[in-house]
């Protein structure tokens, strides 16, 4: 026999009652990764990986349960899309990380080191140059 499922407003109450704890719940954990992010960021060198990448899981987990992070998120895009876009690029299903190391390492090394100093560019310039003749060679 089967059964009849009966329609309760209490069962309605509590699904939605349930949903919005779980989401308080979600935001609270994504704010604390983002503060233990933020924590390993600023150690010293020896403890320093990995903050970067906890971060951006944190962002993950917050800008997935709350609309208004969400909205804020798209402001800052639209008022610093210089800062905001590497993290962006994390933010994707498959991130691109070590092109996103990589653009932000030759920007901070831009703002940082003056012209002379500044070795990344000529460095990848010259493996490339490298990598080119040894395919010349072998044709």
């Amino acid at each position: 026999m089967p059964s009849l499922r009966v329609y309760r407003a209490s069962d309605e109450f509590a699904r939605d009652l349930l949903a919005r704890v779980g989401r308080w719940l979600l935001l609270g954990l994504g704010g604390l990764i983002i503060l233990v992010g933020l924590a390993l960021e600023i150690t010293p060198p020896p403890f320093h990986f990995g903050g970067m990448p906890t971060i951006v899981i944190g962002l993950m987990i917050v800008l997935r349960n709350s609309f208004k992070a969400r909205r804020r998120f798209v402001e800052m895009q639209k008022a610093h899309p210089k800062v905001v876009f590497p993290v962006r690029r994390l933010l994707r299903r498959e991130p691109e990380v070590v092109l996103v190391f990589w653009q932000v390492y030759l920007r901070s090394e831009r703002l940082v080191l003056p012209r002379r100093f500044r070795f990344a560019v000529r460095t990848r310039r010259y493996f490339k140059l490298k990598i080119r003749a040894r395919g010349a060679a072998t044709v």
